[in-house]
């Protein structure tokens, strides 16, 4: 692949950290780094590689011109900073949800659907973190299976919040009161029904967000999900409990053969030696961990399973930089 110039928008963030970390344990092939950040943050440096890199403003970034702009900065900067890169003919990968729905942008999880992206995808959207590890699995299934519905329990770590969740569930972990809270309520020791703000269906826009963006990754709008989402004291890793109801009965072997050929998923399912995913597990690692495998105990053709990946890798970071590997692979800078 050739040598590319990266900017990192949001570098100082939980993902824009784990964006560069990931940049340089995959010996990514870049010719220059420019680490962009808020005001306040200006001209401080990072270590990249082990040398120091300044960090510079949205307006000095787009100057330069890279070849690709990776954007973790929140949404109101990626809607009016986005489209002033893609228009300068930068490659923009953005990890906020201010694009997912737009039907002129790409909703990508390479391994599920990076066959849709073409020359002209400027703008490209990273999907939700709870999305995205749910279609890793679906995906395989609904191939050989074909999948009528779905109910979704997420656990998400605080860290799919960002910092201010994290200082307030550490503040608390020590007997502190949180000068600033993230949630409406103490997380340590606790769960939050509550991710994101609620609609008026009663569903909160996290839960909307696995509904509505599978279908758009999967390419198939008759595929029924509904989720909760529930905010649990974890630093690293969101757990899904899922239930999928097949339009036929299937063989239990062949679906643990079909999760286990498929990329970027992995196994885990021996109950009878306490082996299945764990968020403690699953952090630092790039892989969709599945396990706890169960048919029905009334419905033939349902399957019960269960989720965990580490939401700041392959739910942000890793995905992202998957599809820039993939566009680089393509020839897209060539």
């Amino acid at each position: 692949m050739k040598s590319i110039r990266i900017a990192v928008v949001g570098a100082t963030g939980l993902v824009g950290t784990t964006v560069l970390k990931i940049l340089e344990e995959r010996n990514f092939p870049i010719a220059t780094i420019l680490p962009v950040a808020s005001e306040k943050s200006i001209g401080k440096c990072i270590n990249f590689r082990g040398v120091k890199v300044g960090i510079i403003s949205l307006k000095s970034a787009l100057s330069e011109k890279p070849d690709v702009a990776i954007f973790s900065a929140g949404g109101k900067v990626s809607q009016e900073w986005a489209p002033k890169f893609s228009d300068a003919g930068v490659t923009v990968i953005d990890n906020s949800s201010a694009w997912r729905m737009n039907e002129k942008i790409k909703l990508v999880v390479p391994e599920v659907n990076g066959d849709c992206l073409t020359s002209s995808d400027m703008i490209i959207a990273n999907p939700n973190c709870t999305t995205m590890q749910l279609v890793m699995v679906l995906k395989p299934l609904h191939d050989k299976f074909k999948i009528l519905r779905g109910v979704v329990s997420t656990y998400q770590s605080v860290t799919g919040t960002g910092q201010l969740a994290v200082s307030q569930m550490m503040d608390e972990r020590s007997g502190l009161t949180p000068s600033e809270m993230a949630y409406p309520h103490p997380i340590d020791k606790n769960c939050i029904p509550h991710c994101d703000v609620f609609q008026d269906n009663g569903y909160t826009k996290e839960e909307m967000k696995v509904h509505f963006e599978t279908k758009k990754i999967m390419r198939d709008d008759s595929i029924s999900l509904s989720c909760t989402a529930v905010r649990i004291p974890v630093m690293f890793g969101h757990g899904e409990s899922v239930f999928l109801e097949f339009n036929k009965e299937y063989d239990m072997e062949e679906v643990k053969s079909t999760l286990s050929s498929f990329p970027g998923v992995v196994l885990r399912d021996n109950p009878n030696s306490n082996e299945y995913p764990m968020p403690i597990n699953a952090q630092g690692k790039d892989e969709v961990f599945v396990g706890r495998l169960r048919r029905d105990l009334n419905n033939p053709r349902g399957l019960h399973l269960w989720i965990v990946s580490d939401n700041l890798r392959k739910g942000a970071a890793t995905n992202t930089l998957q599809i820039v590997e993939l566009l680089n692979s393509a020839g897209r800078w060539g």
